[in-house]
């Protein structure tokens, strides 16, 4: 039997930069196997934003997108950096 970790594994992503604006941008993985570039430090309402652009972060820090309609006036999302690019 393995020891319990008290807190779950993190996936490794990291930071890099947008080859069109030169912004940082989170690499984070998805339930999918794949990753995406979101934008950091962004967590707009998830009403806010449309249901196929909505990435919500799960436990292990992998992310999924949220297309419940209509979503919880209070849950927060991520959206992918390219919807954010200024160039």
């Amino acid at each position: 039997m393995g020891v319990l970790e008290e807190r779950p594994r993190r996936l490794g992503g990291g930071q890099s930069r947008c080859p069109y604006c030169g912004l940082l941008q989170d690499r984070v993985a998805t339930l999918a196997q794949d990753w995406v570039l979101l934008e950091p430090g962004m967590n707009p309402l998830a009403h806010t934003v449309p249901a196929e652009h909505r990435w919500i972060e799960l436990s292990d820090g992998r992310v999924t997108v949220y297309g419940v309609c209509p979503p919880d006036q209070f849950q927060r999302c991520r959206i992918e950096h390219r919807l954010a690019c200024p160039a």
